[in-house]
């Protein structure tokens, strides 16, 4: 194997990975300073200018606590529990194209891990296998509260994955493809996909909410319910690795939405810029488009959980059985008549 292939790909892991424990460090910042300002209040303003460092006190209050095990818990996968969830959150970036080849020194760099042909499914593959780090460390903890959140997770997940991969088959039906980047490719300019298919990126992104645990499907850590949910038990770093967790998942459901259905990387002009800014700098303002997408999205996240109230449980379902998922068959079978249509005309 290419040596130097290998360094390029090791240097590209190590970038994204450390983008997105710094995007998920200061969502933390960025949720409490939104829900201020939803509130007319100020939120964290001590540790550095405007609060700026507060997320680097909160990280280094998560090293410095106690690591607490329950004498009557599952000890292995007490410790398992947290660092699954973490790791699924993590990989799910692998096959994101986070811009067009860049060219350093007369040398093709392609700023995406990989790009395998079925990128799609591996970010669904991802996705599912993330409710079993919330399984496995709500049952580990041995506290009734703590597996009724992790059973009320696995539920909700199992219920919005279907309406979820219902509304990705209606945009497969458009696209022809399941990579990424040949997907990003298709929607240069302002031929977005959330033009062709609305209906099935407001049912994505409704799954995204559920699949994802923020409010208002927020319901396997209700405080007034559960005390707090799956990770009660948890202190330290495992419990900063739950939280953790949730906002790099934020981060990732943010990025595949951009991707899919707004053109991740592309924008109007695209071409024009390519000859003003030259092939090293017009890959990175592409890359700089795309993250002001995702931080709309991840702002997107924060004002609705500080402005809708929490459903019930049985609203939950009602709406993942018998809503969205007659709506996403309804979608496809539209996109099918109108692909038909299209062609034959």
């Amino acid at each position: 194997m290419d040596t130097n292939f290998v360094i390029e790909k090791f240097i590209l892991v190590t970038v994204i990975f450390a983008i997105s424990l710094v995007i998920a460090m200061y969502s933390t910042y960025a949720e409490r300073k939104v829900a201020a300002f939803l509130q007319d209040r100020l939120g964290p303003d001590r540790a550095g200018p405007f609060g700026i460092l507060q997320p680097l006190a909160d990280g280094v209050k998560m090293f410095m606590k106690e690591e607490i095990i329950p004498s009557s818990s599952n000890k292995w996968l007490f410790l398992v529990g947290p660092g699954l969830a973490m790791l699924c959150a993590c990989i799910g970036t692998a096959v994101i194209p986070w811009g067009q080849d860049i060219t350093i020194n007369g040398k093709v760099m392609p700023l995406q891990v990989t790009d395998i042909n079925v990128g799609l499914l591996y970010i669904f593959g991802v996705v599912s296998l993330g409710v079993y780090g919330i399984m496995i460390g709500g049952w580990a903890s041995n506290n009734k509260f703590s597996l009724l959140s992790a059973i009320r997770a696995a539920s909700q997940n199992i219920s919005y994955e279907i309406a979820m991969g219902l509304s990705i088959i209606a945009l497969l039906l458009v696209t022809n493809t399941l990579s990424l980047k040949s997907i990003v490719e298709q929607q240069s300019s302002w031929h977005w996909n959330v033009i062709y298919q609305p209906l099935g990126f407001l049912i994505f992104m409704v799954c995204s909410f559920a699949e994802t645990n923020r409010a208002p499907f927020d319901l396997p850590e209700c405080e007034a319910e559960l005390n707090g949910g799956y990770h009660m038990e948890y202190s330290s770093m495992k419990l900063g690795f739950y939280l953790f967790a949730e906002y790099i998942n934020m981060f990732v459901s943010s990025t595949v939405m951009a991707t899919l259905y707004f053109g991740g990387y592309n924008y109007p002009g695209m071409d024009y810029m390519a000859t003003i800014l030259g092939p090293f700098w017009a890959p990175l303002f592409g890359s700089f488009i795309f993250f002001m997408k995702i931080f709309a999205f991840i702002f997107f996240f924060m004002w609705v959980r500080w402005t809708i109230p929490r459903f019930r449980y049985d609203q939950l379902m009602n709406l993942g059985w018998k809503v969205l998922i007659p709506l996403a068959i309804a979608n496809i079978v539209i996109t099918g008549i109108v692909i038909a249509l299209v062609n034959n005309f």
